[in-house]
């Protein structure tokens, strides 16, 4: 049988002399061009993927000395003995700015979800090419034709996106909880090519205009923006989030968002595209949020009104044991789980009494950030001494009062738990055990009985002493004269 050669199958015989990239034994491969060229030629990156589709792509590197021309696809099926065999291909044209030596840094790009690098390497761009007559059948692949020098027509496609920000709920009570998401939306049937620009300086540049002072943040930290699909008004869109939160206003000043910028890479289209010619141009294209603004209100009259938390909580307990002893400590737990802001919830108003001895607690929290709600719960550990026997309702001495900005009231957590307390009062035990001192003790072996007592302080003692001295002193001086 005679064999048949396509230009495929010489193509992929001219790129195995090209310098090729492997994956680390993937199905993977980056493959640069030549080491010369002409200052009119097109040098070109190709990344193609073997036996299976190609699904992702990050976008070309940016090469000092070359500027991108256009990208282009081709993909290649082939049965030799019944085997199929297939890949996919898609190759960025660079065009030289200059004459010289280009070099071409290391580069890492991600293909289908993996991370495929590249060593570089260097090209020589020397005089333009002269241009052949004769029709090359590899000339379309790697050169441009001779309609190189006539200027391309490039249509802007209008884009169908935008970027918006967009919140769970339009007026609030204060300290009541609200999700914001700033997202860029790309409609199902957008045809314009977008890309990211520069996009974490971006974003850290908008959320210092974004988020609000008069808030308690919780930030769901988006570290990777991937696409969701969304339902806008009926039309099909593909939302990437670059930003999070659940915000719980601190004071009745509205809560404003305002309008933000973000600019994306737009691409206008040739209107007549060649297969490595220039066949895009690239634009920086601005879109804007419109501002939103979240009302808040005050909480209904109630005498804590400014303590107490707002949310949807409720109440678990843990006590290491119901039967007691005066003077012997349990621990009890009194915890509030629920959706609300947990960072902000404060321990019960718990006070001794003349029935049990409270500790200070030690406070543990759990904050949950997911499905566009904050939950958790905050746990507060008490050591009880109980001082008085009976039977105790912990709900005396357990309340716990927030507002429930769904039910729009006030609603109150109090302790079930029951306790028994055996044993003997220890109501008086802190006044028998002090210790009075030892003026005290020693009124049993002291006389009562009135009588004068001499003063025999030591200073006394001895300026007596001293005068005794100095008189003998002086009688002696005189008897001897």
């Amino acid at each position: 049988m005679r064999p048949v050669f396509s230009i495929n199958v010489l193509f992929a015989g001219f790129l195995a002399l090209l310098c090729t990239t492997f994956a680390n034994g993937q199905n993977i491969q980056i493959t640069l061009g030549p080491d010369e060229i002409g200052q009119n030629q097109a040098w070109t990156i190709t990344v193609t993927v073997q036996h299976e589709r190609l699904k992702g792509i990050d976008n070309f590197p940016d090469i000092d000395g070359f500027s991108k021309g256009g990208q282009s696809t081709s993909s290649q099926t082939t049965i030799i003995n019944g085997q199929i065999s297939s890949s996919q291909s898609v190759t960025m044209s660079y065009f030289p700015s200059r004459q010289g030596a280009i070099t071409v840094p290391p580069f890492k790009m991600k293909v289908n979800d993996q991370v495929i690098s590249s060593p570089g390497k260097k090209v020589t761009v020397g005089a333009p090419v002269a241009q052949q007559r004769q029709r090359d059948p590899f000339r379309s692949f790697f050169e441009r034709d001779n309609t190189y020098n006539t200027p391309t027509e490039y249509i802007d496609i209008k884009e169908d996106a935008f970027l918006a920000i967009t919140t769970s709920k339009d007026e609030v009570y204060i300290g009541e909880g609200f999700n914001a998401i700033l997202g860029f939306y790309v409609a199902e049937n957008n045809e314009a090519p977008l890309y990211w620009h520069d996009i974490s300086r971006q974003i850290s540049e908008i959320l210092k205009k974004l988020k609000p002072a008069n808030c308690w943040e919780e930030n769901f930290n988006i570290e990777n923006i991937e696409g969701e699909r969304v339902n806008v008004n009926g039309k099909l869109y593909t939302r990437y989030k670059m930003y999070q939160a659940t915000f719980y206003p601190l004071n009745t000043e509205p809560v404003v968002f305002p309008a933000v910028p973000l600019e994306m890479k737009k691409y206008k289209v040739a209107k007549n595209p060649s297969f490595y010619g220039q066949n895009r141009q690239e634009e920086l294209k601005t879109f804007y949020s419109k501002p939103k603004t979240v009302k808040v209100k005050n909480l209904p009259p109630h005498p804590l009104s400014r303590q107490v938390a707002v949310g949807d909580y409720r109440l678990e307990e843990k006590v290491s044991s119901t039967a007691l002893e005066t003077g012997k400590s349990f621990s009890y737990d009194f915890i509030i789980y629920g959706e609300g802001n947990v960072s902000s919830i404060e321990k019960p108003d718990v006070k001794n009494t003349s029935n049990f001895d409270f500790y200070e607690p030690n406070v543990r929290q759990n904050i949950r950030r997911n499905a566009n709600r904050v939950t958790g719960s905050k746990s507060f550990s008490y050591f009880i001494i109980p001082k008085e026997p009976g039977e105790f309702k912990l709900a005396d001495d357990f309340q716990w009062i927030f507002f429930n900005p769904t039910k729009a009231v006030y609603d109150t957590l109090k302790a079930k738990t029951v306790v028994v307390v055996e044993g003997e009062s220890l109501k008086n035990e802190a006044i028998e055990s002090i210790d009075a001192g030892s003026f005290y003790d020693r009124i049993g072996f002291t006389d009562n009985s009135l009588r004068a007592v001499a003063d025999s302080s030591p200073l006394k003692i001895m300026l007596n002493i001293f005068i005794l001295v100095m008189l003998a002193g002086s009688a002696y001086l005189v008897f001897k004269k």
